[in-house]
């Protein structure tokens, strides 16, 4: 009956326009949830385990990049998501796992379901980023509009995650460059640009589409270490 109630919605809601909040803005919260489809490599249109990104990208690996994502990817190194640690981004957006945005005047906050219940402030008062952020998981983030596209710039990041299930590697120099921008009431176009000097040559991007299920809300989840892999 829940199923049957969602796609009736969906129904209704598909070929809208863009919700918007009282000072024009696009709504990207709303009631449901985002809930990202599988994209493990977001260097490939052709990913076998699940919904590809958007296109496929030729990656400016450094040499010890290179070797290190086909040693990820051959499954010889460990996957910090394996032990409940958070996916960090984007990876966290590429991971079947629902989120909600909530925006404020001053900042805009990403909360998961997936990922030990992580959450995200983006600042939206023009604030800079620290000189010398402390590595975390997700970073420091600061955002902007730019038409209806919401801008997320973050830095500050550990180099314990990886960017996607591929295994793609990153430094702790990596400067992620987000643009959300909610089409209708049912999509999210998310586009993703990596620049991490330390890692690849120059930067590169990719993108994908993001589904809204309305009537969800997000549920209590615990990861169990290794659970992931089954």
């Amino acid at each position: 009956m829940r199923l049957v109630f969602i796609v009736a919605i969906a129904s209704c809601l598909w070929g809208q326009s863009a919700p918007r909040l009282a000072d024009g803005k696009p709504d990207l919260g709303g009631k449901g949830v985002w809930y990202p489809r599988r994209v493990g490599d977001m260097a490939s249109a052709r990913w076998k385990g699940g919904r590809s990104a958007d296109r496929d990208v030729q990656i400016p690996f450094l040499p010890w990049a290179k070797a290190k994502f086909d040693e990820n990817r051959a499954g010889k190194a460990k996957d910090s998501a394996d032990a409940c640690l958070p996916p960090g981004v984007p990876r966290m957006l590429f991971t079947p796992e629902p989120f909600v945005i909530v925006q404020e005047p001053k900042r805009v906050i990403f909360i998961y379901e997936g990922g030990a219940h992580v959450w995200r402030f983006v600042w939206m008062d023009g604030r800079p980023h620290p000189k010398d952020p402390n590595p975390s998981w997700m970073g420091d983030s600061i955002g902007r509009w730019e038409g209806d596209t919401l801008v997320v710039d973050a830095i500050g990041f550990n180099d314990k995650t990886w960017l996607d299930d591929a295994g793609h590697p990153h430094t702790e120099q990596l400067h992620v460059i987000e643009r959300y921008t909610r089409s209708g009431p049912l999509r999210m176009k998310y586009e993703i640009t990596i620049d991490d000097p330390g890692a690849y040559a120059k930067q590169w991007s990719n993108s994908t589409t993001i589904p809204f299920r309305p009537g969800e809300a997000l549920e209590e989840f615990i990861c169990l270490e290794g659970e992931r892999r089954k």
